[in-house]
């Protein structure tokens, strides 16, 4: 076998590969040889069927069988012996297949890049700090009793935090508008559900009022037909609620699972749950902030095949979300950033790993899937149920394996802390708005 390796434009790689004559010759003749015992031809007993009668009906056939044959082993090979590691799968061109002269043939593909770790000890990240203080968590049993609040039909005027049930039909000069028409629609006085200016507009109300008012869309609504425009709501209020939150006692404590109704504990609980989200959003940021240095930091040249293949799954991970409708495809530039970003990232956490040597470790594999069963209501099943899932399991091992590489580059970079708090941390949009 002989062969010829060729660099493309990046990382392409073309392979001209000639086999000897003999190889293929010799496989196609042994397989018609043995056919002649099994094929049936009018005009010869079983088993007569002379060699060259075989060859006439069945050597074409037998002949594109074995060069496939021989171009595949072939071909992994000669990756072999030129120390290639391809990625994607290769194109093949024959370039010469005829009997008595050597199979040719050429292979093109992509190779996976060399890379070369940037110094992580020139790297400065931004950690994060925070911790759950009392008055977190007793914002956070506020917010626990307000979602559970219920409402009373009240005979007065409606007040802030009221509920509203309404009917309303909106128009836009006087016609109609589609989505703009609901009946007995529950709305909550500063709420802000429904689209500035509307909620203001029951303030005051009573069972019956029938009233009419202008508000303008957002330019930002998702509506494209809608945006910015006043529309007049022709509204009848159906009645009018006032909001009861439960008590703090042993009652509330009991419906979260604290079975003697003890406040303390169940403050206990609260904050150990805070705490556990805290603790992994902190990672979680940390993690986002040590990629983005490594990507910056790492200028690698991807193989095309790769993005297409991340592309294939982003798109499918978003048809199992129910954010794509079954069959539905969309154009691949809108996935190829995320894609490529996914990809060099797992380029360069391998060699991070290679460099660093670190190994899979199965105690936190444990634990991570200790605390993750945690946050279900049976969590012995929960982990019985990932140590059952071979692909579960080895999914969580790469988390792990993605934190320990963080770990060993923060150790190395320069740190500097930011402290911050659980509110900011855990509902940063909320924060943004404010």
């Amino acid at each position: 076998m002989q062969v010829s390796v060729e660099s493309g434009e990046g990382l392409e790689r073309k392979l001209t590969i000639q086999v000897p004559a003999e190889t293929v010759d010799k496989e196609v003749e042994s397989r018609l040889n043995s056919m002649r015992s099994r094929v049936k031809v009018d005009g010869f007993r079983p088993g007569k069927v002379p060699l060259k009668v075989v060859k006439q009906q069945y050597g074409g056939s037998v002949l594109q069988e074995v060069v496939g044959e021989v171009m595949q082993n072939t071909l992994r090979d000669a990756v072999v012996q030129e120390s290639l590691n391809p990625a994607g799968n290769p194109t093949i061109e024959p370039t010469q297949i005829e009997p008595g002269k050597p199979l040719e043939y050429i292979a093109t593909f992509e190779v996976y890049p060399e890379i070369t770790l940037a110094d992580c000890s020139t790297l400065e990240l931004e950690r994060e700090t925070a911790e759950v203080t009392d008055e977190d968590v007793s914002e956070m049993i506020d917010t626990l009793l307000k979602q559970r609040t219920t409402y009373e039909i009240v005979e007065r005027a409606s007040q802030d935090a009221d509920q509203v049930v309404v009917d309303f039909v909106g128009s836009i000069d006087g016609t109609e508008f589609e989505g703009g028409k609901a009946d007995s629609v529950p709305v909550v006085i500063g709420s802000g559900s429904m689209i500035p200016g509307f909620e203001e507009n029951l303030l005051g109300k009573s069972a019956g009022d029938e009233f009419k008012f202008d508000v303008s869309f957002p330019e930002d609504y998702h509506a494209a037909d809608l945006k910015g425009k006043t529309a007049t709501f022709d509204t009848k209020v159906i009645s009018v609620a006032e909001p009861k939150a439960p008590e703090l006692d042993d009652e509330f404590a009991k419906s979260f699972g604290v079975e003697d109704g003890s406040i303390d504990q169940l403050r206990a609980d609260i904050r150990e749950n805070m705490e556990r989200e805290l603790g992994n959003k902190l990672r979680e940021n940390l993690k986002k902030t040590v990629m983005d240095k490594l990507i910056e930091a790492n200028d690698v040249l991807v193989p095309k095949a790769l993005i297409d293949h991340e592309c294939d799954n982003l798109q499918k991970q978003m048809m199992e979300s129910g954010n794509l409708q079954s069959g539905m495809t969309l154009p691949k530039e809108l996935f190829e950033g995320e894609a490529k970003r996914r990809v060099s990232l797992g380029l360069i956490i391998g060699e991070a790993i290679k460099v660093s040597e670190i190994k899979p470790d199965a105690e936190r594999v444990t634990a991570k899937v200790e605390d993750l069963a945690k946050t279900y209501e049976d969590p012995q099943e929960v982990i019985n149920h990932y140590n059952s899932n071979p692909q579960l399991k080895q999914g969580l091992e790469a988390l792990v394996m993605e934190e320990m590489v963080v770990e060993w580059i923060v150790d190395q970079a320069k740190v500097t802390d930011k402290p911050s708090n659980f509110k900011d941390l855990m509902n940063p949009q909320q924060q943004a708005q404010a």
